[in-house]
C-alpha cells in the first residue's frame, strides 16, 4: 500500500475524517467519561466514614471516658461480622437498603431527586401483602413471583405519578414525592383495617400473616452449623444483588441508560440531540418507584411476614444517604448498604454489651453524610488531591 503524505503545515487533519476526534461537548463528557479517577472517587467516601468514626470516638470519650471507645467499637464489629448469625443479620439488614438506595440513585443519575422511596416502599409492601394473603393455596413458584411483582408494580405506579407530574406540568418531584409519602402512610392505615387485609380478631391496623407460599425462603439453612435453621437471611438478598447488576447494566451498558444520564446531565442538550426528555423522566421515576416497591415487598414477604404502620422503619429516607455515599453508582450503593447494615446490626450488640447507646449509630450515619456533602473539606483534612478531569475524549464523538 502507498504511504500517504503527512498533512501540510496548518492543515486540519480532521478535514477528511483523519486524526484525533474533536472534543465532545462538556455534557457528553459528564455522561460518558472515559478516564475516571477511581482513587479519588473511592477515597473520599472511605475517608468520610473514617472521619465519622473518629468523631464518634470523641463523643464516646466525652460521654463515657477514654476507656469506652475500644470496647464499644469492638462490640460493634463483633456484632456485625463475627459468626454466621451476625453475618446473616448484617446482610438481611442491608437488603432493603440496597433496593431503596438504588431507587434514589437511579433518580439522581437522571437529574431527579426521588424523596418518595419511603412511600413507594409502603405501597409496594402493602400490595405484596394483599396478593400474598388473597391467593393462599397457590404453589410457591406462582405465588411468590406474583406477590413480588405486585410489590414492584405498586411502587412503580407510586413513582410514575410524580414522574408524570414533573414531565407534563413541571411540578417539582421533591414536593410531589414528599406529599405522596404522606398519602401512602394514611392509605396503609386505611387498608389495614379492611376485612380483606386485617388480621382476623384484631382491631388495630395489622395485616394477616403472609402464607409460606408467598414468603421469601431462607438461604442459609443448609450450613452445617448449630442454629442454621434460625439464620434469617432470605432470597431477597440475592435478588437485591441481581437488581443492582441490572441497574448497572441499564445505566452504563444500554442506550436507554445513556439517554437517562444525558437527560440528567443536560435536559436541553439531550432534547436537542433528539432524546425524549418527557419519556425519560416518566420512565426513570417509574423504575425508581418499582425498586422502592421491591424494597417494601422484601420487608413484608421476607422479614416481617405482614404489614403494619411504620413497617418500612424509615429505610426510604436512609436511601437518600446511601445514594449520596455510593456516589449514585450501583456498586457504591451496594457497598454503602452493607456498611449501614453492619452499623445497624453491630449497634445493637454495642448497645447491649457496653454503656454506649445505639443513638451513636444514628450520629455516625449522619456524620458520614455531612462529610460526603463536603468533599473538599475531606480532601483538605487528609490532603487528597482533587479528581482528574472527566477524562480523555470519547472516541468517535464530534462537535
Amino acid at each position: 500500500m502507498e504511504r500517504e503524505d503527512p498533512p501540510a503545515e496548518g492543515e486540519d487533519p480532521r478535514a477528511e475524517g483523519e486524526g484525533p476526534p474533536a472534543e465532545p461537548p462538556r455534557w457528553v463528557r459528564r455522561v460518558a467519561p472515559a478516564d475516571v479517577d477511581w482513587g479519588a472517587l473511592v477515597a473520599v467516601p472511605l475517608l468520610a466514614v473514617l472521619s465519622a468514626l473518629i468523631v464518634g470516638a470523641v463523643l464516646i470519650v466525652i460521654s463515657e471516658g477514654p476507656g469506652a471507645v475500644l470496647p464499644a467499637y469492638k462490640a460493634l464489629f463483633r456484632g456485625a461480622f463475627i459468626g454466621w448469625g451476625s453475618v446473616s443479620e448484617t446482610l438481611l439488614a442491608s437488603t432493603p437498603l440496597m433496593l431503596a438506595g438504588l431507587s434514589v440513585a437511579l433518580g439522581f443519575r437522571a437529574g431527579l431527586f426521588n424523596i418518595g422511596a419511603e412511600g413507594q416502599m409502603t405501597v409496594g409492601g402493602l400490595t405484596a401483602v394483599i396478593v400474598g394473603v388473597s391467593f393462599e393455596g397457590l404453589p410457591t413458584v406462582v405465588h411468590l413471583p406474583l406477590a413480588l411483582a405486585a410489590g414492584v408494580v405498586g411502587g412503580a405506579v407510586w413513582g410514575l405519578i410524580p414522574g408524570a407530574l414533573r414531565a407534563k406540568t413541571g411540578a417539582h418531584e421533591v414536593i410531589t414525592t414528599i406529599m405522596l409519602n404522606f398519602i401512602a402512610f394514611r392509605s396503609l392505615d386505611y387498608a389495614l383495617k379492611q376485612p380483606l387485609v386485617q388480621a382476623e380478631g384484631r382491631f388495630d391496623p395489622i395485616s394477616e400473616v403472609v402464607p409460606p407460599s408467598a414468603s421469601l425462603p431462607k438461604i442459609l439453612t443448609w450450613l452445617p452449623v448449630e442454629g442454621a435453621e434460625r439464620l434469617r437471611l432470605n432470597l431477597g438478598f440475592l435478588i437485591a444483588l441481581a437488581v443492582a447488576w441490572l441497574v448497572y447494566w441499564l445505566l452504563f451498558k444500554s442506550t436507554v441508560g445513556f439517554e437517562l444520564r444525558a437527560v440528567g446531565a443536560n435536559p436541553s442538550a439531550a432534547k436537542y440531540g433528539g432524546m425524549g426528555v418527557v419519556g425519560a423522566i416518566v420512565l426513570v421515576m417509574a423504575i425508581a418507584g418499582g425498586l422502592g416497591g421491591a424494597a417494601g415487598a422484601n420487608e413484608t414477604l421476607g422479614v416481617l411476614g405482614k404489614a403494619f404502620p411504620g413497617f418500612t422503619a424509615m429505610i426510604g429516607f436512609d436511601a437518600i444517604a446511601l445514594a449520596l455515599l455510593g456516589r449514585s453508582h450501583p456498586g457504591g450503593v451496594v457497598a454503602a448498604s452493607l456498611l449501614f447494615g453492619a452499623l445497624r446490626v453491630g449497634g445493637r450488640t454495642m448497645n447491649t454489651q457496653t454503656e454506649v447507646g445505639i443513638d451513636l449509630i444514628v450520629v455516625i450515619q449522619a456524620l458520614i453524610i455531612v462529610f460526603i456533602a463536603a468533599p473538599e473539606l475531606v480532601r483538605a483534612i487528609y490532603r487528597v488531591k482533587g479528581g482528574k478531569a472527566a477524562g480523555r475524549l470519547t472516541r468517535g464523538w464530534s462537535t
